[in-house]
């Protein structure tokens, strides 16, 4: 899937199948849902997983708590606008798909 189907198929009331849990918590986050989004993002303890947890809440303004997910998945603080670290994101996990 590319970027620009996956954003496309945010029109749909839930997200394609098979997609991994980070890149739901992506999909619901371009849906405007940062709960089920968040939600998704603490289903798998793996690098992607705490990398899209940073995302979030660096986005949700808790800079701490984003601070505590950067370093959990031993990643540099984002110094992206919000969305083009969301894309950076979802590209680079649409390519381990």
């Amino acid at each position: 899937m590319d970027l620009q189907t996956f954003r496309d198929s945010t029109i749909n009331p839930q997200p394609p199948a098979g997609l991994s849990s980070a890149l739901q918590a992506l999909w619901w986050d371009a849906k405007g849902d940062w709960n089920k989004a968040h939600e998704r993002a603490q289903e798998d303890d793996d690098i992607a997983g705490m990398r899209v947890h940073a995302y979030l809440h660096r986005k949700e303004g808790d800079q701490s708590n984003a601070e505590y997910w950067y370093r959990r998945c031993d990643s540099a603080r984002s110094i992206l606008t919000l969305d083009e670290e969301w894309e950076e994101l979802a590209r680079a996990l649409l390519e381990q798909v």
